[in-house]
């Protein structure tokens, strides 16, 4: 039996929020039209989602449990809204138990549409690569994307400048129409946004002569990405409205996903940063200066008399930014380099050391 909750990673107690933020966390993560995309998974989240979104779905579901909204078991006819129906006897195009139809329609007619989405344009991603320094301390990116984007002549109405409107022929300017669905339950009617007017009753007497009336166009866009000071590699930067536009609705998102160019001397711990420097074994003993260079400058770093391998030099204020005025540190782990041979002179001098007992 499916655990919508465990599907979309949250706990039973979850709000609205949670689980519309893990949704959309979860479905861009799955969708199909991505590189390592799960369509079996995109549709599962999809579904678990459609329930738990809808208060009354939710309370339904968390009352008779998810077999009264999915595949027939034992409990899909004891009790419940849908008690009596048997649905082991469908399946799906892959052979599986499961609906053939879209159960958001038919749930959303039972429970008169609640919680049914405003209609928006469709969320997209692209990867950008920085350099360590610039994920280190920020930097504004510009990328240009191939998308579409609200058309300029008509300002996205769809229609010629000077046109006037008129009413719909499709739906009367009613906005919406309604379409017959035949399922298991029965025939259903359904309401659906005019597809002329995309649900505003009215057409433009002439359309606009760059995108037909659509009031969108496919084409390239350069866009500022801001990558924030100390952001990880993986982590995903939104930006709302920059998605792909459509005719009378907000724009969908743009996620733009960060990867980090490796450093050839230093790594981040945290809001620190660590690299290692090789010393003579002289050096070590007696003490020496050090050129050192770190993201920003190229610094002498004292390296003290007596200094073990191993041993971990600071500078303080030299890491990652942490808020305003704030950075971790520098961490310097010192390897102290053995001579391979020691000469004759190199030798005596060593014993005479040991005599000193060094």
């Amino acid at each position: 039996m499916k655990d919508y909750y465990k599907i979309l990673e949250l706990e039973k107690g979850a709000t609205k929020e949670d689980i519309k933020k893990s949704f959309r966390r979860l479905a861009h993560k799955y969708h199909p039209d991505k590189t390592g995309g799960d369509d079996v998974k995109f549709k599962e989240i999809s579904e678990a989602y459609q329930i738990l979104s809808d208060d009354q779905k939710r309370q339904q579901y968390d009352m008779y449990g998810n077999a009264d909204f999915n595949t027939g078991g034992a409990s899909a006819g004891q009790g419940g809204p849908f008690g009596g129906f048997d649905f082991s006897g469908f399946q799906n195009a892959n052979g599986g138990q499961g609906f053939e139809f879209d159960l958001g329609s038919i749930f959303g007619d039972f429970f008169g549409g609640a919680g049914r989405q405003a209609r928006r344009g469709r969320d997209i991603s692209v990867d950008i690569q920085v350099t360590f320094a610039e994920a280190i301390f920020g930097i504004e990116r510009k990328i240009l994307i191939n998308k579409t984007s609200r058309c300029d002549s008509c300002v996205g109405t769809g229609a010629e400048s000077g046109s006037k409107t008129k009413t719909c022929p499709t739906c009367n300017g009613k906005g919406k129409i309604q379409e017959s669905q035949r399922s298991i339950f029965g025939t259903f009617a359904t309401t659906k946004d005019c597809s002329k007017c995309h649900g505003s009753g009215q057409v433009p007497e002439k359309v606009c002569h760059t995108c037909h009336g659509d009031g969108v166009i496919k084409k390239q866009q350069e866009i500022t990405v801001g990558i924030p000071a100390g952001i990880e590699a993986g982590q995903m930067i939104r930006l709302s409205g920059q998605g792909e536009a459509i005719l009378n609705g907000p724009a969908g998102d743009l996620y733009v996903k960060v990867h980090i160019e490796r450093h050839p001397t230093w790594l981040r711990q945290d809001a620190n940063l660590t690299t290692t420097i090789k010393v003579k074994l002289s050096e070590a003993l007696l003490g020496s200066d050090y050129k050192l260079k770190t993201l920003e400058e190229e610094l002498t770093l004292k390296v003290p008399a007596g200094t073990n391998n191993g041993d971990v030099l600071r500078l303080k204020g030299k890491g990652v930014p942490i808020r305003a005025g704030r950075r971790g540190d520098a961490l310097i782990k010192v390897q102290v380099v053995m001579p391979a041979r020691l000469s004759k002179k190199a030798q005596k001098l060593i014993e005479e050391l040991k005599d000193e007992g060094i």
